[in-house]
């Protein structure tokens, strides 16, 4: 299956794992939507929607830059509708947009709460909700969060209970909506990194050069989500994926292909569960 004249919404892609994801269904003549903030540039936070949208074009496929804000039904809403009005539908919405402050509850002030459950839980639920007629119409739709597998595992909440519970939400509109769409052959599905991946969020947030040395690139959940985007969509929903685990099963073998600095011991995202990372060859460290 290919993803040639599919049409996908992308919330957040300006840079990073979002553009890489834009970049790989490009490559085989998507039409990519690219529902974002960033107009200008930012010292700390290359690319705009408008560099992503050339870069769109450059890798082959077609490109829609809208000035988004997910917080905001109407801005949804008209970003949805033009992206429909440009390509004639949606058959992909994909919910890359997040925001993180991995801080302990004396630490985390009101605003930074409502910004990440706003932008995570409410952005997923309030996307997806306006894209569903769309993809109801696909043939054969997906819905995919970027977001971590359900472990109800104390450790994941202790440390940056806010955080956790904005993204945790997220996956619950995953769990809820693939049984709720199975009716209508809409895929829903959440897909998470093994290790940290080289981004602005983890150069910035989690640890600067250090962490980036021992990550993976972002072309690691580029291919892992576009081997998501190419199965039937009656045939694979309601799945927590993460990244190595499902590329392993999809028969790739060569992961030193993906990291950052080759030998460097790699660190192990937040909210992989315990199990998944034993029945894994890769050695990891923890960032927690």
């Amino acid at each position: 299956m290919s993803l040639k004249n599919k049409t996908i919404f992308i919330t957040g892609a300006s840079r990073g794992i979002g553009l890489a994801i834009a970049k790989r269904a490009a490559a085989d003549g998507a039409n990519v939507a690219i529902a974002a903030k960033t107009t200008e540039p930012h010292p700390k936070l290359p690319g705009t929607i408008y560099t992503a949208a050339e870069e769109i074009e450059e890798a082959g496929g077609k490109a829609l830059a809208l000035v988004c804000d997910i917080r905001f039904e109407d801005q949804v809403q008209a970003a949805v509708d033009k992206t429909v009005e440009t390509f004639g539908g949606i058959d992909i919405c994909i919910n890359n947009a997040s925001a993180i402050s991995p801080t302990p509850t004396l630490g985390t002030e009101m605003k930074r709460y409502d910004l990440m459950n706003e932008v995570n839980t409410r952005g997923t639920f309030l996307t997806s909700k306006i894209c569903i007629p769309h993809l109801q119409k696909s043939d054969g739709g997906h819905i995919l969060n970027l977001a971590p597998p359900l472990d109800m595992d104390a450790k994941w909440f202790a440390p940056h209970v806010a955080y956790t519970i904005a993204k945790m939400g997220m996956s619950l509109c995953t769990l809820g909506m693939s049984k709720e769409l199975a009716g209508d052959a809409i895929a829903v599905n959440s897909l998470w990194p093994l290790t940290a991946i080289d981004t602005a969020a983890v150069r910035n947030v989690l640890g600067g050069d250090s962490v980036s040395k021992g990550s993976r690139t972002v072309a690691i959940m580029a291919d892992a989500a576009y081997e998501i985007l190419t199965r039937p969509s009656t045939e694979c929903t309601g799945n927590f994926f993460i990244d190595e685990v499902l590329l392993r099963d999809a028969g790739v073998t060569d992961f030193d292909q993906y990291a950052v600095a080759p030998g460097e011991e790699l660190f192990r995202d937040f909210f992989v569960p315990d199990d998944v990372v034993d029945s894994l060859p890769t050695k990891t460290l923890t960032m927690y």
